[in-house]
């Protein structure tokens, strides 16, 4: 019988503590960005006003997304950001890749949790998560390719990223409300850099997945009658799912 040594076992469990710690703030840009568009980030409960944050003596941001006050439900259903954040760890740890890399796609699914929950809430991908999504994969990527394998798979990245924003952002001038939204293309540049990485083949399975599950869903909600056929879904979890599926088959 071969034992696992305490020194292969501890920096997961380090890992475990580490993303777990980070998701009383995951569930705080939740609750405040899960708006609809051009209103202000919420700061507090909806139902008493009760204020809300890291830095009150009861933060109400535990897995039992509950307002201390008036008990409403605040935030994403509960459990739903550490289940989340639990199975990004969980690919994290089944990754085979460079130091650099790994940094670059917990980033990514670091922002990408909240993205998917207030996306999934309230059709909408603010450009306060996007934004350092994309640019901090970009960035830790470029750091892995100079530590590494040099130029050329950053290149390809950078490369992979603009194009698929361009052509999600595409659909968005041609088909207008029938088309991607302009938070899908700005969540593509992420996405698509962090694929294009692995190369094009990466890219194109990562594309496949996502509009599997996407069609796959819709289906589902159609059959049991909870959508219609002039129904939006959101696109954004779709997206991240099938980014982390491709990664996971991947590694």
């Amino acid at each position: 019988m071969t034992l696992t040594r305490p020194s292969a076992i501890r920096p997961v469990w380090l890992r475990l503590a580490a993303g777990l710690a980070l998701t009383p703030l995951l569930r705080l840009a939740v609750l405040r960005h899960a708006v609809p568009p051009e209103t202000p980030r919420r700061s507090g409960c909806v139902a008493c006003a009760a204020p809300i944050g890291l830095d009150q003596p009861v933060p109400a941001l535990t897995p039992l997304a509950r307002c201390p006050r008036c008990r409403a439900r605040v935030g994403p259903p509960p459990g739903s950001v550490e289940v989340a954040v639990l199975a990004a760890l969980a690919l994290l740890v089944t990754l085979d890749a460079p130091p650099f890399v790994l940094l670059a796609t917990g980033w990514w699914l670091g922002w990408a949790v909240p993205l998917a929950l207030v996306d999934a809430a309230v059709h909408r991908l603010p450009d306060r998560l996007t934004g350092p999504a994309a640019a901090g994969t970009w960035l830790l990527l470029g750091v892995a390719a100079l530590t590494g394998p040099g130029p050329g798979p950053w290149l390809r990245a950078t490369v992979c990223g603009l194009a698929l924003a361009a052509g999600f952002a595409a659909t968005t001038l041609l088909l207008g409300r029938r088309g991607f939204g302009l938070g899908d293309a700005k969540l593509a540049l992420g996405t698509g850099a962090l694929l294009g990485w692995y190369g094009w083949p990466a890219l194109v399975l990562g594309l496949m997945l996502t509009f599997l599950l996407s069609a796959l869903v819709s289906g589902i909600l159609l059959a049991a009658r909870r959508v219609r056929w002039t129904s939006h879904l959101p696109f954004g979890p779709f997206l991240i799912l099938g980014t982390a599926l491709t990664l996971a088959l991947l590694g």
